[in-house]
């Protein structure tokens, strides 16, 4: 993208550390970035784009994800409205009119949100147990009693492999991805007792 001195990045980056030493030296219009970047390939891109947010408060960031990550769209909602925000499922990104039309919105100073994001998000926002089943309920009921997954099966009078579906499917819902931010069944639970 061309930056305020009118020149253009040659090429893309390919590390978080690269993106944020290039938006140093180029100054650009606007930020587009994977959340997910080398080294870590966690949030790394996200992160560059918040601590590159941190330095320049008025550069517009355009996140693009393969999942919907609620932490991460919150996040991004929670970095100020001095300039544009953008956070987009890549699936999206195909339709090429589509995507620049939210590249030029963002550009502008817009907040644009893919609509799954604003879905989930309200839905999140109605209580993130509320899209549990009665039996997800139950288990994560007895989870949080400190029960493992054997002893929630006998207490149900189900298989253990049932209860590791109602406790991946619970996790899925919660939106408590393998990204090594915490242990997934703990934060089940927090969330659980914060309802």
């Amino acid at each position: 993208m061309p930056g305020h001195s009118g020149e253009t990045i040659p090429s893309p980056v390919g590390d978080a550390d690269a993106l944020i030493a290039a938006a140093h030296e180029h100054d650009p219009d606007i930020v587009i970035t994977d959340v997910r970047m080398p080294p870590g390939n966690a949030d790394d891109g996200l992160r560059a784009a918040v601590a590159l947010r941190d330095h320049r408060a008025t550069l517009p960031v355009l996140v693009l994800s393969q999942y919907i990550e609620q932490s991460y769209a919150t996040h991004l909602l929670d970095l100020g409205s001095e300039a544009g925000i953008g956070y987009l499922l890549k699936d999206r990104v195909s339709a090429v009119t589509q995507f620049a039309s939210a590249v030029e919105e963002v550009a502008a100073g817009a907040t644009v949100m893919d609509p799954e994001v604003v879905r989930q998000l309200l839905r999140r926002r109605h209580g993130p147990l509320r899209q549990l089943t009665p039996r997800e309920r139950e288990v994560l009921s007895l989870m949080a009693e400190g029960r493992s997954n054997g002893e929630i099966a006998r207490d149900l009078y189900v298989t253990e492999a049932a209860v590791n579906k109602h406790v991946s499917s619970i996790l899925q819902k919660l939106d408590l991805r393998l990204d090594g931010q915490g242990h997934r069944r703990v934060l089940a639970v927090l969330t659980y007792l914060r309802a």
